[in-house]
């Protein structure tokens, strides 16, 4: 594999990672914007944009959109999350410059009012279809609380409130700062013609205009507050902790990914055995997410209301006894075992790799290799987990729980 990158002279990066015995490629705009570089006004507009896009520029209709895609046979997506908006596709080396055309042409939108009126109601649907599952929603406000104020509290999908408020031109003003070319990352990877890519990326965005663009960076520890929210509609406790942790920068990154791993895994984890196992809980994970300038520890937990404060006590005494013991040699094995399987099997296809490639360029500016990766996570010892536990303290968490309707005298004793 050969690492290719050139830079046009508006700061859109373009990056690629040549593999010739690969049987298909992959090409992905990496978007360094948003639900945390949002303000309240506009909370959801990220998001929205992404939508826009596939509503077509000046020259193609969202049907001929649909229709160039199609004919690739390319598997394509879109994705936001609180800092990034990422496009994406997976096809047969021969389309890749037709597809990388496509994408480019995409990357400026029409932005049409009657696309935006229509798709208003679109996101409204999506806003309302996952406030009925419990499962994302107490993680969206767990963050919310968690953060409490910090941008990247922030809703990826904005509120009924936010969204009906929007208006067209503040969406074309945020696209115009934040879609600028020095504020993204053109990526390839699989079987590809590098110098193809970039004669068409030069002579297709290098009209784009340089904006300045700004982020805050800071840590943030978390608000430590704890609040259940009651529906009438649900049979389960459903209940996310979440805590601090290193920022995407940190090379301490790997180590808390293994502690995430060793806490939360669905399968032979300590939440696994302790909740899982004993059928106190139905479901018990926790995750790492690395940020720009922070990161979080988030747990999920599902279990009957009947079990709450056992599920509890039990979690923290989880996190109790990491604190005193720490992690064992042989957990810390298991671990590693896990994350380099998966690490390995998702970068295996061009699609898997793509991910990581502009990921890495996008939060280091750096390229790194997947043997890069398994080294720094071979590397991780018992200390290096240990003393971020300690550091850090996952049992100190921010706490929301979205549960049944209580009796009043249930509640009364909760208090």
């Amino acid at each position: 594999m050969e690492f290719k990158k050139e830079q046009l002279a508006n700061g859109l990066d373009l990056i690629g990672e040549v593999n010739k015995s690969a049987k298909s490629a992959a090409v992905g705009f990496f978007v360094k914007t948003g639900s945390r570089d949002e303000s309240e006004q506009i909370n959801g507009v990220s998001h929205f944009l992404e939508h826009m896009l596939f509503k077509g520029t000046e020259k193609l209709s969202a049907l001929e959109v649909n229709e160039a895609f199609d004919r690739t046979g390319a598997q394509f997506n879109a994705g936001t999350s609180e800092e990034n908006t990422v496009f994406y596709a997976a096809v047969l080396p021969e389309y890749l410059v037709e597809v990388t055309g496509l994408w480019i042409e995409l990357m400026r939108p029409a932005l049409r009012d009657d696309d935006f009126n229509i798709e208003k109601n679109v996101i409204k649907e999506e806003i309302a279809m996952y406030k009925d599952m419990p499962s994302f929603d107490v993680m969206d406000q767990c963050r919310s609380l968690h953060f409490d104020g910090h941008p990247c509290g922030n809703s990826i999908l904005g509120s009924e409130t936010s969204i009906d408020n929007l208006a067209a031109e503040q969406m074309r003003d945020y696209f115009a700062r934040r879609y600028a070319p020095n504020n993204m990352v053109l990526a390839c990877a699989g079987n590809f013609d590098w110098d193809q890519i970039c004669s068409l990326a030069a002579n297709s965005c290098s009209k784009w205009r340089q904006q300045t663009v700004e982020r805050k960076l800071e840590h943030f520890g978390g608000s430590k507050k704890k609040k259940r929210i009651e529906k009438s509609n649900l049979a389960r406790e459903h209940i996310c902790l979440m805590s601090s942790g290193v920022s995407a920068r940190d090379p301490r990154r790997f180590a808390a990914s293994l502690l995430g791993v060793i806490v939360g895994d669905d399968v032979g984890s300590r939440f696994f055995w302790e909740l899982v196992d004993k059928a106190l809980a139905e479901a018990a994970t926790m995750q790492f997410g690395a940020m720009d300038g922070t990161g979080t520890f988030c747990s999920y937990i599902r279990c009957s209301v009947d079990n709450v404060t056992k599920v509890l006590d039990t979690i923290s005494s989880i996190f109790q006894s990491l604190s005193k013991n720490g992690i064992t040699e042989d957990e810390l094995r298991k671990a590693k075992n896990k994350v380099l399987s998966a690490l390995v099997i998702k970068n295996e296809l061009p699609m898997g790799r793509l991910g990581d490639l502009g990921s890495n360029w996008i939060y280091l500016q750096q390229y790194r290799t997947v043997e890069d990766d398994i080294s720094s996570v071979k590397a991780v010892t018992i200390d290096d987990v240990n003393s971020l536990i300690e550091q850090f303290k996952p049992g100190d968490f921010t706490q929301l729980s979205i549960g049944p309707a209580q009796d009043r005298e249930q509640k009364t004793e909760d208090r």
